[in-house]
């Protein structure tokens, strides 16, 4: 039974909204507090009004031993019947066979004659005389006697009863405001996280995040109004990643369509070859197969930087002086009409990283220079590391061509993807070999930059 009531108390929990069970806490919170503080005040005003009352007693009792020593057992003083100031007393023998014939109105136990015998301590006692609710003291006497000293408590247990009720009022009062103060405390205080839920909720039902939370003005920060702020930011990054997927998207589909046209074009001319001319079949069967390359590797592009992120192969350490004059043959063999002057450290410099990611970040970088490059005009790569016998160090590579440059209003969109300046769209390319560059480069914690070129060209700087 234990079991059931706890998964119904966790399932209530579930289905209770926060501010709700924020408010019922506090509120049973301050209950507690007020019904601890109403029950100590009680205790304390009831310990008071009959210690006031016992006090009485006290001064009663030495008055009657005073007025009337050695008496015999009996009433001493006042009709019990009527218990009001001076009080009603009485003589207790501790032998019950000397009681008097016509006993008093005071109830007389046990203790009382253990009191008078000497064998106990003087104590109070409520009692009921007539109907009437009293307090009773019971104190020694004289030898083998006690005195019983009554007053009539109807003043304190009214008092009690006021004070009881005043304290049950002000405690459900306390319960009340704490109730209502509780629920406001909670619906001001969570109101960012429930525009952060109804914002989450409408990004799930519209899929767009360009929503964001709506702030208080400066001044007014919390840790729910900074949570709400880092919401935005994640949001805005969401806005970014979906807006480059889309741009992707499209951007891919244009750069697509042109050579698969072509593609097209070509096989269905192939598909009439026998109409053709034996130099007709061998340019289209040429061109085919070149479009199929470019194809592929645009597809190949686009699945690489469509990542957003470089793979985690094993990382070597690499010497990136070899490295470069790996890269800068490979360069003059597919482009033999452009010198390349490469100029590396003596020393050798050596790099974490993956060789053939960054072969394919220098290859990138050199085919874009020599794209651009002017006839007879070199295409310049320098290696410099920053601090010499600290290896990798203030490492900087930079490759420069001495082509048109790169326009004000181009700069700085050189690596985005599938961007192309005007002077370019007459060049081979996708627009995507820049954009790889970069992607390469952060991935291995280096930054790719473009500049204009002192004396006109282009400067790539590659630094570690």
């Amino acid at each position: 039974m234990s079991g059931g009531r706890r998964r119904l108390g966790r399932a209530w929990r579930r289905r209770r909204p926060l501010r709700t069970r924020l408010a019922l806490s506090v509120t049973a919170a301050v209950a507690v507090v007020a019904v601890g503080v109403c029950a100590a005040a009680f205790l304390v005003v009831r310990s008071a009004l009959y210690e006031q009352l016992d006090l009485s007693l006290t001064q009663s009792a030495r008055l009657a031993a005073q007025r009337n020593p050695g008496d015999p057992p009996g009433t001493l003083a006042g009709e019990c019947r009527f218990l009001a100031a001076p009080a009603c007393a009485e003589v207790v023998p501790a032998d019950p066979a000397k009681d008097p014939a016509s006993p008093g109105l005071l109830p007389v136990d046990p203790a009382a004659r253990q009191v008078a015998a000497g064998r106990k301590a003087p104590y109070y006692t409520n009692i009921t005389v007539s109907g009437f609710p009293a307090r009773m003291l019971t104190t020694d006497y004289a030898k083998g006697r006690a005195l019983q000293v009554a007053l009539r408590a109807d003043t304190v247990e009214d008092g009690i009863e006021e004070a009881a009720g005043w304290l049950v009022l002000t405690a459900a009062a306390g319960v009340l405001l704490a109730a209502v103060l509780g629920y406001w405390v909670s619906r001001t205080g969570l109101a960012p996280v429930t525009r952060l839920t109804a914002t989450a909720e409408r990004i799930a039902a519209t899929r767009d995040p360009r929503h964001r939370i709506e702030l208080p003005p400066p001044g007014r920060e919390d840790e729910i109004t900074r949570l709400a702020g880092s919401f935005n930011t994640m949001l805005g990054e969401l806005e970014q990643s979906v807006t480059a997927q889309r741009r992707l998207v499209a951007d891919a589909s244009h750069e697509l369509r042109t050579p698969l046209t072509a593609l097209r074009t070509n096989a269905e001319l192939l598909a009439r070859a026998d109409r053709l001319t034996p130099d007709q079949r061998e340019r289209a069967s040429a061109a085919l197969g070149r479009q199929l390359r470019e194809v592929t590797g645009l597809v190949n592009d686009l699945i690489e930087l469509a990542r957003d992120e470089e793979p985690q192969p094993l990382v070597e350490q690499v010497r990136l002086g070899a490295l470069v004059e790996h890269c800068a043959q490979a360069a003059r063999t597919h482009w033999p009409a452009v010198p390349f002057q490469v100029r590396v450290p003596d020393e050798p410099v050596v790099v974490p990283g993956v060789p053939a990611r960054l072969s394919r970040l220098l290859g990138n970088l050199l085919d874009n220079a020599a794209k651009f490059s002017r006839g007879g005009l070199p295409v310049e790569v320098e290696l410099v590391s920053g601090i010499p016998g600290v290896p990798g160090s203030g490492l900087e590579l930079t490759v420069r061509d001495h082509g048109p440059g790169i326009a004000a209003e181009d700069l700085p969109h050189v690596f985005d993807r599938f961007y192309r300046a005007g002077a370019a769209r007459a060049l081979p390319g996708s627009g995507l070999g820049l954009a790889m560059a970069r992607q390469i480069a952060r991935a291995h914690d280096a930054e790719l930059t473009a500049e204009a070129a002192p004396g006109g060209g282009a400067l790539f700087r590659l630094t570690f």
